[in-house]
């Protein structure tokens, strides 16, 4: 009798805990499924652009067939999307060869758009961008790789990829070396503002500019310099990015802060001087929700973004600490974040913080093997839904490499914790 109580109890916890993750002391996870599978392998990195079309049908991936080493400048990879309406079918679009573990090649929906996404690649010495309409299949290449896009889909942010991928291996690509590698801060390297209709493009901020900018209580002298991490805000009159620099002429570790600008490169503004600034997403236009130092605390802060200096307040202290990949679900009632691998069991917690009442809800916790490191580790850098009902993470945690998995969240966001 005790054996087929125990029987019973297993049934009724292998219905209700999905495979991978892990029961909450306080409530089931919420359904987690895949809908990628071997023997290729897929992801779709970042987690603050746009994975889902306008109706939530086609999901965007990248397939690869190998693992666990850097990305070489002749490898190359499939750009596509996944129909949630026909079985999770794999729809072939383009190839790239302008990629990395973390990134990918920067495929995403161009916003503001029924059906055009963007995706970089390499032509011969330079990087370049496609711009392609899936329905129609209709493409156009400009000369710029792209990082991120306004929300009007009108205007892109480039950046030196080649610098990038000299700073810190597997942010940038493979296949064309930095011709500013023995220049601290060059003039020529920065951040281009990008015309996506005609292609062309004007650098706005240039490294040797911000380098000139002291770096409060610390000495650059002699450090080496790159811009990474960029993001318009949410009404596309602000461009924030990471100035980060390497002691030692590049040999020592990075040190980061956080600055934003003007569309035309104008009124740079210090946002965080911490030298800790990390993950980090817009709140609305003059607000930046960004895990740092401050005060000698750890943890996310919400900065504003003012001429002078703005009021800073801290998110979510004692419950999300640890630093992770976060993003606002639409309706800007939550906090969508993850964490690094933790414990023995290397456990990757995927999870909601609501605001209103400070509560966090788990979505599950991933494990991550321990092959999987370096610059080629798989973040599960969570998306959201255009319709804030579903998330999106990577994960090899079922043993069948790095696939795409669905984390149906609709009824935590429809009923919400009470204070």
């Amino acid at each position: 009798m005790a054996k087929q109580s125990m029987n019973l109890i297993l049934a009724v916890f292998c219905l209700i805990v999905p495979v991978g993750a892990e029961a909450s002391p306080k409530s089931p996870l919420p359904p987690v499924r895949a809908i990628t599978s071997g023997p290729k392998f897929h992801w779709f990195g970042y987690y603050d652009k746009l994975q889902f079309g306008p109706t939530g049908r086609y999901v965007l991936s990248m397939q690869v067939d190998f693992e666990h080493r850097a990305p070489r400048g002749d490898d190359v990879i499939k750009i596509g999307m996944i129909d949630l309406k026909d079985g999770d079918k794999w729809i072939e679009l383009g190839t790239s060869r302008a990629w990395g573990w973390q990134q990918g090649c920067m495929l995403q929906w161009v916003p503001k758009t029924g059906s055009t996404i963007l995706w970089n690649d390499r032509r011969g010495d330079k990087f370049v961008c496609h711009i392609m309409d899936v329905a129609t299949r209709k493409k156009r290449t400009i000369d710029y790789p792209i990082y991120t896009i306004t929300p009007d889909g009108k205007f892109g942010a480039s950046v030196d990829f080649r610098r990038i991928q000299d700073m810190r291996p597997g942010y940038g690509y493979a296949g064309i070396p930095d011709p500013n590698k023995a220049v601290m801060a060059p003039k020529d390297s920065g951040i281009w503002l990008v015309d996506l209709t005609t292609g062309e493009g004007k650098l706005i901020v240039t490294l040797d500019q911000i380098a000139k900018i002291p770096f409060a209580g610390r000495n650059t002298a002699g450090a080496k310099h790159y811009f990474n991490h960029l993001l318009f805000n949410t009404d596309g009159t602000r461009l924030e990015f990471l100035h980060r620099y390497r002691p030692d002429g590049g040999r020592g570790g990075f040190i980061t802060r956080m600055l934003t600008c003007g569309l035309d490169g104008s009124d740079v503004r210090i946002v965080d001087p911490s030298g800790a600034t990390s993950h980090f997403i817009w709140r609305g236009p003059d607000k930046i929700l960004a895990w740092s130092r401050y005060e000698r605390a750890s943890g996310f802060f919400l900065y504003e973004d003012k001429p002078r200096g703005g009021k800073v307040a801290q998110i979510g202290k004692g419950v999300m600490t640890a630093n992770g990949h976060c993003t606002y679900l639409p309706c800007g009632k939550w906090i969508l974040n993850d964490t690094y691998p933790r414990g023995r069991e290397r456990k990757q917690h995927v999870y909601l913080y609501h605001i209103a009442t400070g509560k966090r809800v788990e979505l599950g916790q991933f494990h991550l093997p321990k092959k999987y490191s370096g610059q080629w580790r798989v973040d599960t850098h969570p998306r959201i839904s255009r319709d804030g009902k579903t998330v999106c993470i990577d994960s090899p945690h079922t043993g069948k490499g790095r696939q795409l998995h669905l984390i149906d969240i609709s009824k935590i966001v429809a009923n919400p914790p009470t204070p």
